[in-house]
């Protein structure tokens, strides 16, 4: 079992200082940490992942992507802003743990209502400070992302063999079917901002505030749905059933979401319009009969460059992933809904960051052009959604059904294919 140190912190003589207690960060491979308490006292376990933005990790904390996951963020100094009452994503704080290096002494921005340590420790999220996040983060993109806890207060005075098989007994992520857990527990409509252009089913699995709100912004009168909405609750949104309809960002793994995927193949059957973000990006892999897979360590930050392949231009955008879609870069792929092709892709590293269907009006990305707290460099994505929408629903082609086609080989190791339902039927 590998130990870290206390990090030595620069003195804050003649600043406001927080009472803080002895902190444990114990890794499911044995590697370990102290440092100082964060936030709420007690103990949490969860996904341990590493966040690489400077700024917005306010929207971060309220993403419901982030169920059940413990984030380290690479940025040192963190709380400078405090919080407010405008950049919440969702009604709360999702993540199970933050790990900083350094906590701001104070808040400092006209924005701000109060200190974000208060807001952690009103909402019970245990944290760790003082500890060498550098490190951990290099420990993680070599070992990759795996589970974690976080022990204060009495919970870090146990020995730290029990620490460690609370770690290994916990949830892993690979396997988890968690958009129930995050969803809207009843319908709601957000309205669009001057006159009406459309109406949009959107399926929550895990959405944040800013979605519905930029598609308002374009006209568009949003429908939020539960997970477990029905085709049936689909096509009762609007008065002859909805223009388009979305599919969330979102947790979990995709490989579990049968249910979703079902519903949106019944979308797809239909030729209404459809754009998925993140989640809803692996769902349409999935019901277009790609295979899905756990990247090593994810995609999550504020600064990953993607390029759009239709286009050739490349966006500085933001991410929270950490499962992606096992489609070929190099050419279409045949499918039961006709031909696709990826549409966006990571430089860093090849993943597929969006899909793009050819003979049925859908497409998704993989990472978020509704990032609230910015790069914005992906927000005309909601303008490719209204065009489709101005062309109405395809006419769907002979041939062209969710019944049957042989389900494609994955391209990679790992990778978890449908069950069921179309799949890709010709390129590799």
């Amino acid at each position: 079992m590998t130990t870290q140190t206390p990090l030595t912190v620069p003195t804050r003589d003649g600043w406001p200082t927080r009472s803080r207690v002895a902190a444990t960060l114990v890794l499911e491979d044995g590697r370990t940490f102290h440092g100082s308490s964060y936030g709420a006292l007690g103990q949490t376990v969860g996904e341990a992942v590493f966040s690489t933005g400077m700024t917005g990790y306010q929207e971060t904390l309220t993403d419901p992507s982030y169920h059940r996951q413990v984030i380290v963020m690479t940025s040192p100094h963190v709380g400078n802003t405090g919080v407010n009452t405008e950049d919440d994503e969702s009604s709360r704080i999702w993540v199970a743990g933050y790990v900083v290096r350094d906590p701001a002494i104070r808040a400092s921005n006209w924005r701000a209502t109060r200190d974000l340590e208060d807001e952690l420790v009103d909402q019970g999220v245990v944290g760790i400070c003082d500890i060498d996040t550098r490190a951990l983060t290099r420990h993680l993109r070599e070992r990759g992302a795996m589970r974690v806890g976080i022990f204060s207060g009495d919970a870090a005075e146990r020995p730290e063999a029990e620490l460690l098989e609370a770690v290994r007994t916990s949830p892993q992520m690979a396997g988890a079917a968690l958009a129930a857990e995050v969803t809207t527990s009843e319908p709601y409509a957000v309205p669009a901002v001057g006159d009406k252009r459309f109406t949009v089913a959107a399926v929550d699995l895990g959405i944040k505030a800013m979605t519905p709100a930029l598609m308002a912004q374009r006209g568009i009168e949003v429908h939020v749905l539960p997970a477990t909405a029905t085709i049936d609750d689909v096509l009762a949104v609007g008065e002859s059933g909805p223009d388009g309809v979305f599919f969330s960002n979102g947790p979990g793994d995709p490989a579990t979401a049968e249910r979703e995927v079902a519903l949106l193949r019944e979308v797809l059957d239909r030729g209404i319009p459809f754009f998925g973000i993140c989640f809803g990006n692996q769902l349409l892999g999935r019901a277009l009969g790609f295979g899905t897979y756990k990247l090593k360590y994810g995609h999550r930050g504020i600064n990953q460059p993607v390029m759009d392949r239709t286009t050739g231009k490349v966006e500085v955008t933001a991410h929270n992933h950490g499962f992606a879609v096992d489609a070929p870069l190099d050419e279409d792929s045949d499918t039961a809904y006709g031909r696709v092709r990826v549409s966006h892709v990571c430089l860093n590293d090849d993943v597929v960051e969006g899909l793009e269907c050819l003979d049925r009006p859908a497409y998704s990305v993989q990472y978020h052009p509704e990032a609230a707290a910015g790069p914005h460099d992906a927000a005309y994505l909601f303008d490719r959604f209204v065009e489709l929408m101005e062309h109405g629903p395809a006419r769907v082609a002979p041939g062209l059904t969710s019944e049957a086609s042989e389900a494609s080989q994955p391209r990679r190791e790992g990778v978890t294919t449908p069950s069921a339902g179309p799949a890709t039927g010709g390129s590799k």
